[in-house]
């Protein structure tokens, strides 16, 4: 006593129970039982039991490539998976180009190092060295024996001279 519940013909297909055709769709028992309340699978009821008919007409949408993932999501998968693929191929050319880039910076900022060495090893070498200031003293008796001072000139020695020597004299 054997109903087909799809309308279809029988031939060449496989009988299976519930739990095998879940097993052998790669999906749950629940999953198998959703399906052929929407009619997407082939049944047959013999009494009490249910045989679900798997084989020569089954649909590719009832043929999971991927255990536990629907037909039309197996295209998705694949699809976000070359994505996936292609995206860590970019991924990868952008970090060589930065480690090239990071590599040049290196050689320029080594370069322009090098360069302000050789710049300031130059600028020292023509900078002359520093003579140590004369005494107020010394410049006095240096300038007494050189030659007379004249009155301009000697009020501009006493400006020159500390406070306290135009005060206390000497």
């Amino acid at each position: 006593m054997e109903e087909d519940h799809t309308g279809e013909p029988q031939a060449n297909h496989e009988r299976l129970t519930v739990a095998q055709a879940a097993t052998r769709l790669g999906i749950t028992e629940g999953a198998v039982r959703s399906r052929i309340k929407r009619g997407t699978l082939r049944t047959a009821k013999e009494g009490a039991t249910v045989f679900v008919l798997l084989g020569g007409g089954t649909s590719q949408a009832n043929q999971t490539t991927n255990p536990g993932v629907l037909g039309d999501q197996s295209a998705l998968i694949a699809s976000l998976q070359d994505q996936v693929s292609y995206l860590r191929e970019q991924l990868d050319a952008e970090r060589e180009a930065r480690t090239e880039e990071h590599r040049r910076h290196d050689t320029v900022l080594a370069q322009l190092s090098a360069a302000n060495a050789e710049q300031a090893r130059t600028i020292r070498a023509l900078e002359a060295p520093q003579e140590a200031p004369e005494d107020a003293e010394t410049v006095e008796e240096a300038s007494d024996r050189a030659e007379p001072h004249s009155a301009t000139a000697g009020a501009q020695e006493d400006a020159r001279r500390p406070l306290w020597r135009r005060i206390f004299g000497g």
